[in-house]
């Protein structure tokens, strides 16, 4: 509950000078809240070319007395498409600015604002725009606003509508109100029908009264509420000062992942290392193909012995292993020689894959036995870590046609969002049947950088000695010794 203090001052400063005004201005987007404030100033104070993040604080004097006015973020609205669909395009001139995205992560409460006109404010201006609808959704955000400032808020409120130059001729903004509807009627009502108008396009030397008009009001108001002012609970303040430190911490973690990603991308070309896996017949090395802009892997025919090729791609060193196709039906009915082959082709990407890509045609039903061989077949190859590096690749978009990958995985069933989430719900879709074309190429890179930063200090799978055995008896006869990856410093 916020406390109220009386408003008399004491001493002999306040005997020789009249008291100050403060007046607390608070309002949504393009509600024209500081060119308002300008406008009670007299001057151009404030900045109304951009967003409003932070409470600034003007004074001035009007007849003698010091008015201090406190300009505050706009507040924020609940999603409504119906709010701004019929906003008139004639409002950015009395606005704050052109439409604006939502407030920043720094954005001030109301708090913030009523603890810089200490000890608090007289009159709480809530900014209307008449050159906007006001819906009901207006109407929940102004009542939220007050109520972040805590209880016994109303007396000290009044409505101040903007852009009133707007308005049809020989419409007076009592008509608006009459007009618009239950909303603003309910606002104007609650602030104890205590409203004014403001239309900030004149200018001083126009016989402007309106901000003495304005002044008049607030002494009444002043007088009404037998001198007292709007005071914030500390309770409050602890509040809203302890969700901004969560806002801050926030912040502070988003400017760190972006500056992490700035130092992977920044830089000369890294490399990424990528298995590829999968049973027969999926599309591996036609998937190969597409991410490396080329056609180094022989697709249509049976992979028997691993293949290792580079290229540079969307500036990065990309390094991909093609490796022979699984059985579906189980990890015994898999040869020997093919299980081994897939060690040894993770053994080529030294000091270790980033990612292992299980290509996956979309056209493919996953049943519970082939979803409990793949997986076989990835822990008993690599390991029980092997999960933390593994993507789902569905090879084959062009089958989809316009259907989202998402809602094709909807359809996919139970075996399907299993394996997805085994593999960390890490998952790209890709056309094969256009190397190198494909946009989203590089949104698959993107992905397993993201996958590498998620990993930290587990950032590829590391070979294991097993793996090397007998390797340059068979896979090292297709790989040239200048592609060797012992030298990748991506972890």
């Amino acid at each position: 509950m916020a406390a109220v203090s009386s408003a008399s001052e004491t001493g002999d400063s306040s005997r020789r000078h009249p008291p100050e005004r403060r007046l607390l201005l608070l309002g949504g987007p393009q509600s024209g809240k500081t060119s308002t404030a300008n406008t009670i100033l007299g001057d151009e104070v404030f900045d109304v070319g951009t967003e409003t993040t932070h409470s600034n604080v003007g004074q001035t004097e009007i007849y003698g007395r010091r008015v201090t006015v406190v300009d505050t973020p706009q507040w924020a609205t609940p999603g409504d498409p119906k709010d701004d669909a019929d906003a008139d395009d004639n409002a950015v001139a009395e606005s704050d600015a052109a439409p604006q995205p939502p407030p920043s992560l720094d954005s001030e409460g109301p708090c913030m604002g009523a603890i810089l006109c200490p000890p608090g404010p007289h009159a709480i201006l809530l900014v209307v725009s008449v050159a906007r609808p006001f819906t009901e959704t207006q109407r929940r955000a102004a009542e939220e606003q007050l109520g972040a400032l805590g209880g016994g808020t109303w007396r000290y409120s009044m409505v101040l509508f903007t852009g009133v130059d707007k308005l049809p001729k020989g419409v007076f903004v009592e008509e608006h109100i009459a007009n618009t509807g239950e909303s603003l009627q309910w606002l104007v009502e609650r602030c104890g029908s205590r409203y004014h108008a403001f239309d900030n396009t004149r200018k001083d030397g126009e016989d402007n009264t309106q901000v003495p008009e304005l002044m008049e009001k607030v002494e009444e108001m002043i007088t009404d509420n037998q001198g007292w002012y709007f005071e914030v609970n500390e309770l409050i303040l602890l509040e809203e000062e302890q969700a901004r430190r969560a806002l801050e911490e926030e912040r502070m973690r988003m400017e760190e992942h972006a500056r992490q990603r700035d130092q992977m991308i920044g830089g000369p070309p890294r490399e990424l290392r990528v298995l590829l896996l999968g049973w027969k017949g999926v599309g591996k090395s036609s998937v190969g193909n597409s991410i490396l802009g080329r056609r180094d892997f022989e697709s249509g025919q049976e992979t028997e012995l691993c293949l290792r090729r580079q290229a540079l791609v969307s500036g990065r060193r990309v390094t991909i292993v093609d490796t022979p196709g699984w059985d579906w039906f189980s990890v015994r009915r898999t040869p020997k020689r093919i299980r081994q082959e897939s060690q040894r082709g993770a053994a080529l990407l030294r000091p270790g894959p980033h990612t292992l890509l299980l290509v996956l045609p979309v056209v493919s039903s996953l049943t519970a036995r082939k979803r409990r061989t793949l997986l076989a077949h990835i822990e008993t190859l690599f390991g029980d870590n092997a999960c933390l590096h593994t993507m789902v690749l569905f090879s084959c978009g062009d089958w989809l046609g316009r259907t989202p990958i998402e809602e094709h995985i909807l359809r996919g069933g139970r075996e399907l969002h299993r394996l997805l989430e085994y593999c960390g719900n890490y998952y790209h879709v890709l056309d094969s049947k256009t190397p190198g074309k494909d946009r989203s190429i590089s949104d698959l890179l993107d992905k397993i950088e993201e996958m590498i930063r998620e990993n930290g200090d587990e950032a590829f799978l590391p070979i294991q000695s097993e793996w090397l055995s007998e390797e340059s008896s068979q896979s090292s006869d297709n790989t040239e010794p200048e592609d060797d990856c012992r030298g990748c410093q991506l972890q």
